[in-house]
């Protein structure tokens, strides 16, 4: 029989390595939104139909979202992520037109909100069984995670200078792996063999069966950029039966989309 009291101990450890992460990662996010001229928010986005005031918004929501799921994680009494997936869209629609020191402040304040929070639970709360906005059930240890995707991804989004590139080399190995699991087995793609010639890591994924028919190579960031539809490709290369593949963009096969 598991021993809960070091399961809950394996879960803090969990969910406090990744909070140092998210602390950082937060750190560069607000050092780029201060950086911004303030016309600057007004201008589109990465993501389609959004401007950067929108990912600001959103990335500021998120973590008052995620706040509510680690107190339903402290509480047993269940907090959703959103009243409403009408307000959710309400939240970043109404904030994404405010200044520029606005949503820096709002953004600061909901970062300090989410590490003050995350800070004082206890390590049993972080083995609690979460409801995501989309209802899928997840354990707490993994919001830290989280709210670590969002900032990273949205930072990208911003189209402010900071690119996967930029991404921590454990963030980007470990969506690789995320990724390539929530894959594995999809009819609709292909056997792949993913190899990260930075780090070494060789992952399978895609449909069941038979051989890899395509090898991605490239760095492992530029892997994470490619699954997480934040690159067409860009730093990659393909090969088939052996063979180098001259363009490898249109090589490279279209992903499902993640949910």
């Amino acid at each position: 029989m598991t021993d809960p009291q070091a399961l809950a101990h394996r879960a803090a450890e969990t969910a406090a390595g990744d909070l140092k992460a998210v602390a950082d990662s937060t750190a560069h996010l607000l050092r780029t939104v201060a950086g911004l001229d303030p016309a600057d928010v007004t201008g589109p986005s990465a993501l389609p139909g959004w401007s950067r005031g929108h990912v600001l918004a959103h990335l500021a929501r998120n973590a008052d979202s995620l706040v509510n799921l680690m107190e339903t994680a402290r509480t047993g009494v269940d907090i959703p992520q959103y009243p409403s997936p009408e307000a959710r869209e309400h939240g970043i629609r109404e904030g994404a037109g405010r200044p520029l020191d606005v949503q820096l402040a709002d953004l600061r304040a909901t970062a300090e909100r989410f590490a003050a929070c995350a800070a004082t639970l206890p390590d049993e709360a972080w083995t609690a069984t979460l409801h995501h906005r989309t209802g899928y059930t997840f354990p707490a240890h993994q919001v830290p995670w989280k709210r670590l995707m969002e900032v990273e991804y949205h930072h990208v989004d911003l189209d402010s200078g900071y690119t996967p590139a930029h991404w921590p080399e454990p963030f980007a190995s470990a969506e690789v792996a995320r990724i390539a699991g929530l894959l594995s087995g999809s009819e609709g793609l292909p056997p792949l063999l993913l190899v990260a010639e930075d780090t070494g890591a060789r992952t399978a994924t895609g449909r069941a069966g038979g051989p890899p028919e395509l090898t991605v190579e490239g760095p492992v960031r530029a892997l994470a950029a490619w699954l997480a539809g934040r690159s067409d490709g860009d730093g990659l290369q393909v090969h088939r039966d052996g063979g180098l593949v001259p363009d490898a963009r249109r090589a490279l096969p279209e992903l499902p989309p993640l949910h």
